[in-house]
């Protein structure tokens, strides 16, 4: 069983999050889910700019996200972020949004894959990457 790394990050749901409806767009808890991801990346040193500076970059290739509930201006959710490890040159995660009642509003995957800097797809994982998922998993 390969080991999974999580943060944890709370948003509170702004007025430009929500539709004519007042609940939030369906589209906004993708936003949720990057914002979940750029705190993992903050929290476990491996940040865009980073892989960047490293010579590639990591577009997001697939999103699926499941609603449960509905969101509303003013709410408290909180987006909890899941490494999913996979030898593939890709970055998977899993995100699991709850609102304050800790009830599942949301959950959701992204699959991420390396290009160089001219979006070339490449299909080995970095070596750069290699190294910081041994360093996180040993941990």
């Amino acid at each position: 069983m390969k080991k999974t790394i999580k943060s944890s990050k709370t948003v509170e749901v702004c007025f430009s999050d929500v539709d004519s409806l007042q609940i939030v767009w369906h589209g906004r808890y993708v936003k949720f889910f990057e914002d979940g991801r750029e705190e993992f990346n903050k929290r476990f040193g491996i940040g865009y700019l980073d892989i960047l500076d490293r010579g590639y970059v990591v577009p997001i290739v697939e999103v699926n996200v499941k609603y449960n509930k509905v969101l509303r201006y003013g709410d408290i959710v909180e987006v909890e972020t899941t490494f999913e490890d996979s030898d593939a040159a890709k970055i998977n995660f899993s995100y699991e949004i709850y609102n304050s009642e800790r009830e599942l509003v949301c959950s959701g995957k992204t699959c991420q894959v390396f290009t160089d800097k001219d979006m070339n797809l490449v299909m080995v994982q970095p070596q750069f990457f290699k190294q910081w998922r041994q360093k996180v998993l040993a941990s």
